[in-house]
Protein backbone atom coordinates (compact mmCIF):
# COMPACT_ATOMS: atom_id res chain seq x y z
CA UNK A 1 0.00 0.00 0.00
CA UNK A 2 1.08 3.58 -0.53
CA UNK A 3 1.11 6.86 1.57
CA UNK A 4 -1.38 8.97 -0.50
CA UNK A 5 -0.22 11.90 1.46
CA UNK A 6 2.97 11.39 -0.52
CA UNK A 7 1.42 11.04 -4.18
CA UNK A 8 -0.74 14.14 -3.27
CA UNK A 9 2.41 15.68 -3.03
CA UNK A 10 4.57 14.73 -5.61
CA UNK A 11 2.87 13.09 -7.85
CA UNK A 12 5.75 13.25 -10.96
CA UNK A 13 7.84 10.87 -8.64
CA UNK A 14 5.68 8.72 -7.99
CA UNK A 15 4.65 8.09 -12.09
CA UNK A 16 8.27 8.25 -12.94
CA UNK A 17 8.98 5.29 -9.86
CA UNK A 18 5.89 3.37 -11.79
CA UNK A 19 7.12 3.98 -15.48
CA UNK A 20 10.22 1.81 -14.13
CA UNK A 21 8.12 -1.25 -13.67
CA UNK A 22 6.33 -0.70 -16.72
CA UNK A 23 3.05 1.04 -15.05
CA UNK A 24 1.10 3.33 -16.60
CA UNK A 25 0.76 6.85 -14.38
CA UNK A 26 -1.83 6.36 -11.87
CA UNK A 27 -1.28 9.53 -10.01
CA UNK A 28 -3.86 11.86 -11.21
CA UNK A 29 -6.66 9.02 -10.96
CA UNK A 30 -5.59 8.39 -7.46
CA UNK A 31 -5.15 11.99 -6.77
CA UNK A 32 -8.77 12.82 -8.15
CA UNK A 33 -10.57 10.05 -6.49
CA UNK A 34 -8.86 10.93 -3.07
CA UNK A 35 -9.61 15.10 -3.67
CA UNK A 36 -13.53 13.94 -4.23
CA UNK A 37 -13.49 11.66 -0.74
CA UNK A 38 -11.95 14.19 0.69
CA UNK A 39 -14.73 16.96 -0.23
CA UNK A 40 -16.95 14.10 1.21
CA UNK A 41 -15.61 13.86 3.98
CA UNK A 42 -15.87 17.69 4.99
CA UNK A 43 -19.68 17.81 3.86
CA UNK A 44 -20.08 15.35 5.76
CA UNK A 45 -18.07 16.46 9.18
CA UNK A 46 -19.96 20.33 8.25
CA UNK A 47 -23.42 18.70 8.20
CA UNK A 48 -22.58 17.01 11.75
CA UNK A 49 -21.96 19.59 13.30
CA UNK A 50 -24.26 21.88 11.96
CA UNK A 51 -27.30 19.69 13.13
CA UNK A 52 -25.80 19.03 16.28
CA UNK A 53 -25.84 23.34 16.56
CA UNK A 54 -29.35 23.01 15.09
CA UNK A 55 -30.66 20.47 17.61
CA UNK A 56 -29.56 22.78 20.70
CA UNK A 57 -30.73 25.94 18.88
CA UNK A 58 -34.28 24.13 19.21
CA UNK A 59 -34.42 23.90 22.66
CA UNK A 60 -33.76 27.60 22.75
CA UNK A 61 -35.80 28.99 20.82
CA UNK A 62 -38.78 27.01 21.95
CA UNK A 63 -37.73 27.95 25.83
CA UNK A 64 -38.02 32.18 24.18
CA UNK A 65 -41.00 31.15 22.37
CA UNK A 66 -40.04 31.66 19.05
CA UNK A 67 -41.75 28.26 17.50
CA UNK A 68 -41.20 29.43 14.03
CA UNK A 69 -37.71 29.57 14.55
CA UNK A 70 -37.79 26.32 16.38
CA UNK A 71 -40.31 24.97 13.60
CA UNK A 72 -37.44 25.90 10.88
CA UNK A 73 -34.78 24.35 12.68
CA UNK A 74 -36.34 20.83 13.34
CA UNK A 75 -37.59 21.22 9.17
CA UNK A 76 -33.19 21.85 8.67
CA UNK A 77 -32.61 19.08 11.04
CA UNK A 78 -34.80 16.56 9.45
CA UNK A 79 -32.98 17.76 6.20
CA UNK A 80 -29.40 16.82 7.81
CA UNK A 81 -30.30 13.45 8.76
CA UNK A 82 -31.55 12.60 5.76
CA UNK A 83 -28.34 14.10 3.91
CA UNK A 84 -26.01 12.76 6.45
CA UNK A 85 -26.49 9.13 5.65
CA UNK A 86 -25.63 9.73 2.11
CA UNK A 87 -23.02 11.41 2.44
CA UNK A 88 -21.96 8.45 5.00
CA UNK A 89 -22.47 6.00 2.05
CA UNK A 90 -20.68 8.51 -0.42
CA UNK A 91 -17.20 8.25 1.50
CA UNK A 92 -17.36 4.37 2.41
CA UNK A 93 -18.08 3.98 -1.28
CA UNK A 94 -14.96 6.52 -2.03
CA UNK A 95 -12.67 4.79 0.05
CA UNK A 96 -13.17 1.81 -1.13
CA UNK A 97 -12.88 2.47 -4.29
CA UNK A 98 -9.51 4.63 -3.18
CA UNK A 99 -8.27 1.37 -1.32
CA UNK A 100 -8.40 -1.31 -4.30
CA UNK A 101 -7.18 1.50 -6.36
CA UNK A 102 -3.81 1.83 -4.22
CA UNK A 103 -3.72 -1.91 -3.78
CA UNK A 104 -3.67 -2.36 -6.86
CA UNK A 105 -0.69 -0.90 -7.28
CA UNK A 106 2.76 -2.56 -6.93
CA UNK A 107 5.69 -1.33 -4.55
CA UNK A 108 7.88 1.11 -5.60
CA UNK A 109 11.52 0.07 -6.61
CA UNK A 110 14.65 1.31 -5.05
CA UNK A 111 17.10 3.91 -6.66
CA UNK A 112 19.44 1.71 -7.14
CA UNK A 113 17.55 -1.60 -8.95
CA UNK A 114 18.31 -1.76 -12.61
CA UNK A 115 15.48 -0.71 -14.60
CA UNK A 116 14.24 -3.73 -17.14
CA UNK A 117 11.69 -5.64 -18.39
CA UNK A 118 12.14 -9.11 -17.66
CA UNK A 119 14.63 -11.77 -16.28
CA UNK A 120 16.90 -11.01 -19.03
CA UNK A 121 17.75 -7.48 -17.93
CA UNK A 122 18.97 -8.93 -14.18
CA UNK A 123 22.42 -8.02 -13.14
CA UNK A 124 24.26 -10.24 -11.90
CA UNK A 125 26.41 -9.62 -8.52
CA UNK A 126 28.49 -12.52 -7.89
CA UNK A 127 29.26 -16.24 -7.74
CA UNK A 128 30.70 -18.53 -5.54
CA UNK A 129 32.08 -22.17 -6.28
CA UNK A 130 33.21 -23.93 -9.29
CA UNK A 131 30.66 -25.88 -11.15
CA UNK A 132 32.28 -29.67 -10.96
CA UNK A 133 33.82 -31.60 -14.02
CA UNK A 134 32.12 -34.76 -14.60
CA UNK A 135 34.03 -37.67 -16.34
CA UNK A 136 30.08 -38.69 -17.54
CA UNK A 137 27.59 -36.31 -18.85
CA UNK A 138 25.76 -35.74 -15.77
CA UNK A 139 21.84 -36.40 -15.80
CA UNK A 140 19.13 -34.23 -14.72
CA UNK A 141 17.49 -34.88 -11.65
CA UNK A 142 13.89 -36.16 -13.10
CA UNK A 143 16.33 -38.66 -14.89
CA UNK A 144 18.03 -40.22 -11.56
CA UNK A 145 15.27 -39.61 -9.72
CA UNK A 146 13.21 -42.34 -10.05
CA UNK A 147 15.83 -44.80 -9.48
CA UNK A 148 15.89 -43.38 -6.07
CA UNK A 149 12.99 -42.87 -4.84
CA UNK A 150 10.99 -39.42 -6.46
CA UNK A 151 8.22 -41.33 -7.21
CA UNK A 152 6.29 -39.21 -10.18
CA UNK A 153 4.01 -41.12 -11.14
CA UNK A 154 2.45 -42.39 -7.85
CA UNK A 155 1.91 -38.71 -6.88
CA UNK A 156 0.44 -37.67 -10.27
CA UNK A 157 -1.64 -40.96 -9.51
CA UNK A 158 -2.97 -39.72 -6.16
CA UNK A 159 -3.03 -36.51 -6.18
CA UNK A 160 -2.27 -35.02 -10.12
CA UNK A 161 0.24 -32.86 -11.84
CA UNK A 162 3.00 -31.11 -10.11
CA UNK A 163 2.69 -34.02 -6.96
CA UNK A 164 5.82 -36.11 -6.32
CA UNK A 165 5.94 -39.15 -3.36
CA UNK A 166 9.34 -39.26 -2.00
CA UNK A 167 10.34 -42.75 -0.80
CA UNK A 168 13.06 -44.60 1.41
CA UNK A 169 16.90 -42.20 1.48
CA UNK A 170 15.28 -40.32 -1.50
CA UNK A 171 12.45 -38.72 1.67
CA UNK A 172 14.85 -39.10 4.40
CA UNK A 173 17.48 -36.61 2.43
CA UNK A 174 14.63 -34.37 1.51
CA UNK A 175 14.02 -34.21 5.65
CA UNK A 176 17.59 -34.00 6.37
CA UNK A 177 18.05 -30.93 4.13
CA UNK A 178 15.00 -29.47 5.61
CA UNK A 179 16.37 -29.88 8.99
CA UNK A 180 20.01 -29.06 8.82
CA UNK A 181 18.80 -25.59 7.37
CA UNK A 182 16.22 -24.92 9.71
CA UNK A 183 18.76 -25.75 12.67
CA UNK A 184 21.37 -23.20 10.79
CA UNK A 185 19.10 -20.33 10.67
CA UNK A 186 17.60 -20.65 14.00
CA UNK A 187 21.23 -21.67 15.36
CA UNK A 188 23.54 -19.73 13.59
CA UNK A 189 22.03 -16.87 12.14
CA UNK A 190 19.55 -15.71 14.52
CA UNK A 191 15.70 -16.59 13.50
CA UNK A 192 13.50 -17.07 16.11
CA UNK A 193 11.77 -20.86 15.25
CA UNK A 194 7.73 -20.72 14.88
CA UNK A 195 5.31 -22.98 13.79
CA UNK A 196 2.97 -20.89 12.37
CA UNK A 197 -0.70 -21.69 11.09
CA UNK A 198 -0.45 -23.07 7.28
CA UNK A 199 -4.61 -21.78 6.93
CA UNK A 200 -4.92 -18.31 7.08
CA UNK A 201 -7.65 -15.28 6.86
CA UNK A 202 -8.39 -13.42 3.57
CA UNK A 203 -6.77 -10.11 5.13
CA UNK A 204 -3.29 -11.71 5.94
CA UNK A 205 -2.93 -12.45 2.36
CA UNK A 206 -4.01 -8.77 1.54
CA UNK A 207 -1.39 -7.95 3.99
CA UNK A 208 1.40 -8.97 2.48
CA UNK A 209 0.11 -8.23 -0.78
CA UNK A 210 -1.00 -12.05 -2.24
CA UNK A 211 -4.71 -10.53 -2.39
CA UNK A 212 -6.46 -9.26 -4.58
CA UNK A 213 -4.27 -9.13 -7.13
CA UNK A 214 -3.22 -13.07 -7.23
CA UNK A 215 -5.96 -14.59 -5.59
CA UNK A 216 -6.02 -17.10 -8.65
CA UNK A 217 -2.04 -18.36 -7.72
CA UNK A 218 -3.51 -19.47 -4.29
CA UNK A 219 -5.26 -22.68 -2.78
CA UNK A 220 -8.65 -21.64 -1.07
CA UNK A 221 -11.01 -23.40 1.06
CA UNK A 222 -14.67 -24.41 2.05
CA UNK A 223 -14.52 -22.12 4.67
CA UNK A 224 -13.07 -18.99 3.61
CA UNK A 225 -9.50 -19.53 4.25
CA UNK A 226 -6.17 -19.92 1.97
CA UNK A 227 -3.21 -22.47 1.84
CA UNK A 228 -0.45 -20.48 2.46
CA UNK A 229 2.05 -20.21 -0.26
CA UNK A 230 5.14 -19.25 1.71
CA UNK A 231 5.44 -18.93 5.51
CA UNK A 232 5.87 -15.18 4.62
CA UNK A 233 2.39 -14.49 5.24
CA UNK A 234 2.15 -15.89 8.31
CA UNK A 235 5.40 -14.53 10.15
CA UNK A 236 4.82 -11.25 8.28
CA UNK A 237 1.10 -11.01 9.84
CA UNK A 238 2.39 -11.70 13.07
CA UNK A 239 2.66 -8.45 13.72
CA UNK A 240 -0.22 -6.84 11.91
CA UNK A 241 -2.29 -4.22 13.98
CA UNK A 242 0.14 -3.57 16.50
CA UNK A 243 2.30 -0.73 17.83
CA UNK A 244 5.44 -2.56 18.82
CA UNK A 245 8.31 -1.86 20.99
CA UNK A 246 11.68 -0.57 19.75
CA UNK A 247 13.86 -3.14 21.66
CA UNK A 248 12.50 -6.32 19.77
CA UNK A 249 13.95 -5.07 16.42
CA UNK A 250 15.31 -6.55 14.54
CA UNK A 251 12.64 -9.01 15.20
CA UNK A 252 13.70 -12.18 12.82
CA UNK A 253 11.48 -15.06 12.63
CA UNK A 254 11.85 -18.42 11.04
CA UNK A 255 9.74 -21.71 9.41
CA UNK A 256 9.28 -24.87 7.86
CA UNK A 257 6.67 -25.65 6.58
CA UNK A 258 4.80 -26.53 3.74
CA UNK A 259 3.45 -24.33 0.88
CA UNK A 260 0.55 -24.86 -1.48
CA UNK A 261 0.79 -22.72 -4.97
CA UNK A 262 -1.49 -23.51 -7.70
CA UNK A 263 1.32 -22.11 -10.85
CA UNK A 264 -2.03 -20.36 -12.27
CA UNK A 265 1.13 -18.24 -13.95
CA UNK A 266 3.21 -20.92 -14.68
CA UNK A 267 1.25 -23.29 -17.40
CA UNK A 268 4.31 -24.89 -19.36
CA UNK A 269 7.06 -23.99 -16.99
CA UNK A 270 8.85 -27.68 -15.53
CA UNK A 271 5.73 -29.11 -15.80
CA UNK A 272 9.12 -32.12 -15.57
CA UNK A 273 10.65 -33.17 -12.31
CA UNK A 274 10.78 -31.59 -9.03
CA UNK A 275 11.23 -27.97 -9.40
CA UNK A 276 8.43 -26.35 -9.67
CA UNK A 277 5.38 -28.25 -7.47
CA UNK A 278 2.07 -27.74 -6.19
CA UNK A 279 3.06 -28.68 -2.46
CA UNK A 280 6.34 -27.86 -1.43
CA UNK A 281 8.38 -27.21 1.38
CA UNK A 282 10.81 -24.15 2.25
CA UNK A 283 12.73 -22.37 5.06
CA UNK A 284 11.23 -19.18 5.07
CA UNK A 285 12.83 -16.08 6.90
CA UNK A 286 10.87 -12.87 7.70
CA UNK A 287 12.71 -9.90 9.56
CA UNK A 288 10.53 -6.76 10.82
CA UNK A 289 12.45 -3.79 11.65
CA UNK A 290 12.98 -0.34 11.53
CA UNK A 291 13.78 1.92 8.32
CA UNK A 292 16.92 2.61 9.49
CA UNK A 293 17.99 -1.04 9.86
CA UNK A 294 16.53 -2.42 6.41
CA UNK A 295 19.71 -2.34 4.35
CA UNK A 296 21.95 -3.94 7.40
CA UNK A 297 18.85 -6.94 7.47
CA UNK A 298 18.81 -7.40 3.65
CA UNK A 299 22.52 -7.87 3.46
CA UNK A 300 22.14 -10.08 6.66
CA UNK A 301 19.53 -12.02 5.10
CA UNK A 302 21.29 -12.45 1.71
CA UNK A 303 24.17 -13.98 3.60
CA UNK A 304 22.20 -16.56 5.66
CA UNK A 305 20.93 -18.05 2.61
CA UNK A 306 24.29 -18.13 1.02
CA UNK A 307 25.64 -19.29 4.01
CA UNK A 308 23.56 -22.88 3.41
CA UNK A 309 24.40 -22.93 -0.29
CA UNK A 310 28.20 -22.51 1.05
CA UNK A 311 28.11 -25.51 3.86
CA UNK A 312 26.73 -27.92 1.03
CA UNK A 313 29.21 -26.87 -1.06
CA UNK A 314 26.68 -26.08 -4.02
CA UNK A 315 27.57 -23.48 -6.72
CA UNK A 316 25.40 -20.26 -7.23
CA UNK A 317 25.16 -17.21 -8.28
CA UNK A 318 23.88 -13.90 -6.57
CA UNK A 319 21.37 -11.92 -8.85
CA UNK A 320 20.23 -8.51 -8.47
CA UNK A 321 16.36 -8.56 -9.77
CA UNK A 322 15.24 -5.37 -12.60
CA UNK A 323 12.04 -3.46 -11.91
CA UNK A 324 10.36 -5.80 -14.23
CA UNK A 325 11.19 -8.77 -12.55
CA UNK A 326 10.60 -7.97 -9.01
CA UNK A 327 7.65 -9.55 -6.90
CA UNK A 328 4.41 -6.93 -6.48
CA UNK A 329 5.74 -6.08 -2.67
CA UNK A 330 9.37 -6.05 -3.44
CA UNK A 331 10.94 -2.59 -3.12
CA UNK A 332 14.52 -4.88 -4.25
CA UNK A 333 15.16 -8.21 -4.46
CA UNK A 334 17.94 -10.74 -4.71
CA UNK A 335 17.88 -14.14 -6.34
CA UNK A 336 20.34 -16.89 -5.70
CA UNK A 337 20.71 -19.10 -8.63
CA UNK A 338 22.12 -22.64 -7.89
CA UNK A 339 23.87 -24.29 -10.46
CA UNK A 340 22.39 -27.59 -12.02
CA UNK A 341 24.76 -29.48 -14.32
CA UNK A 342 22.07 -32.00 -15.61
CA UNK A 343 20.75 -29.00 -16.59
CA UNK A 344 23.60 -26.76 -17.32
CA UNK A 345 22.49 -23.74 -16.16
CA UNK A 346 21.77 -21.89 -12.91
CA UNK A 347 18.24 -22.11 -11.49
CA UNK A 348 16.49 -19.79 -8.68
CA UNK A 349 16.57 -21.45 -5.26
CA UNK A 350 15.90 -18.58 -3.18
CA UNK A 351 14.57 -14.99 -3.63
CA UNK A 352 15.43 -12.31 -0.87
CA UNK A 353 13.09 -9.07 -0.78
CA UNK A 354 13.39 -5.89 1.15
CA UNK A 355 9.40 -4.26 1.21
CA UNK A 356 10.13 -1.19 2.76
CA UNK A 357 6.90 -0.08 4.68
CA UNK A 358 4.52 -1.27 1.77
CA UNK A 359 3.11 -4.33 3.80
CA UNK A 360 3.75 -2.82 6.98
CA UNK A 361 1.01 -0.04 5.70
CA UNK A 362 -1.41 -2.89 4.41
CA UNK A 363 -1.33 -4.51 8.16
CA UNK A 364 -1.38 -1.25 10.01
CA UNK A 365 2.14 -2.37 11.50
CA UNK A 366 3.67 0.16 13.56
CA UNK A 367 6.30 0.85 16.28
CA UNK A 368 6.91 4.18 18.12
CA UNK A 369 10.67 5.85 17.58
CA UNK A 370 12.16 6.75 20.93
CA UNK A 371 11.17 10.16 21.95
CA UNK A 372 8.44 10.73 19.57
CA UNK A 373 4.70 10.77 19.91
CA UNK A 374 3.70 10.04 16.41
CA UNK A 375 4.20 5.85 15.55
CA UNK A 376 5.91 5.14 12.13
CA UNK A 377 5.80 2.51 9.77
CA UNK A 378 8.09 -0.72 10.40
CA UNK A 379 9.63 -1.86 7.40
CA UNK A 380 9.59 -5.84 6.25
CA UNK A 381 11.88 -8.02 4.60
CA UNK A 382 11.12 -12.15 3.53
CA UNK A 383 13.34 -14.91 2.00
CA UNK A 384 14.27 -17.99 1.19
CA UNK A 385 16.63 -19.97 3.55
CA UNK A 386 16.19 -22.27 1.28
CA UNK A 387 13.41 -23.87 -0.61
CA UNK A 388 13.88 -27.70 0.28
CA UNK A 389 12.66 -29.48 -2.53
CA UNK A 390 15.37 -27.14 -4.76
CA UNK A 391 17.64 -28.23 -2.79
CA UNK A 392 17.42 -31.57 -3.24
CA UNK A 393 17.12 -31.37 -7.17
CA UNK A 394 20.83 -29.31 -6.90
CA UNK A 395 22.03 -32.15 -4.22
CA UNK A 396 20.78 -35.08 -6.88
CA UNK A 397 22.37 -32.94 -9.71
CA UNK A 398 25.82 -31.76 -8.33
CA UNK A 399 26.39 -34.80 -6.42
CA UNK A 400 25.32 -37.39 -8.74
CA UNK A 401 28.08 -40.53 -9.82
CA UNK A 402 27.88 -42.65 -13.07
CA UNK A 403 26.38 -45.48 -11.30
CA UNK A 404 23.95 -43.96 -10.76
CA UNK A 405 24.21 -43.43 -6.83
CA UNK A 406 23.72 -39.91 -5.15
CA UNK A 407 27.01 -38.65 -2.55
CA UNK A 408 25.71 -37.55 0.83
CA UNK A 409 26.73 -34.03 1.19
CA UNK A 410 29.23 -34.05 4.67
CA UNK A 411 27.63 -31.73 6.17
CA UNK A 412 24.25 -33.52 5.51
CA UNK A 413 25.68 -36.93 6.56
CA UNK A 414 24.45 -36.67 10.74
CA UNK A 415 21.30 -35.79 10.06
CA UNK A 416 20.91 -39.06 7.43
CA UNK A 417 22.12 -41.47 10.41
CA UNK A 418 26.30 -41.25 8.55
CA UNK A 419 24.65 -42.43 5.36
CA UNK A 420 27.16 -41.47 3.18
CA UNK A 421 25.34 -42.21 -0.34
CA UNK A 422 22.28 -42.06 -1.53
CA UNK A 423 21.65 -46.10 -3.29
CA UNK A 424 18.58 -46.85 -5.91
CA UNK A 425 16.07 -48.64 -4.43
CA UNK A 426 16.32 -52.73 -4.89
Amino acid sequence: MHDIRLIRDDPETFDAALAKRGFEPTSSAIVALDAKRRAVATEMQAAQGRRNEASKAIGQAMGAGNSATAEALKAEVAQLKTRLPELEEQDRALGTELDALLASIPNLPADDVPVGSDEAENVEVSRWGEPRTFDFAPKEHADIGPALGMDFETGAAISGARFTFLKGGMARLHRAIAQFMFDRQTGENGYLECAPPLLVRSESLYGTGQLPKFSEDNFRTTDDRWLIPTAEVSLTNAVREQILDEGVFPLRMTALTPCFRSEAGAAGKDTRGFIRQHQFEKVELVSICRPEEAQAEHDHMVASAEGVLQALDLPYRKVLLCTGDMGFGARKTFDLEVWLPGQGAYREISSISWCGDFQARRMDARYRPEGEKKTAFVHTLNGSGLAVGRTLVAVLENYQQADGSVTIPPILRPYMGGMETLQPLA
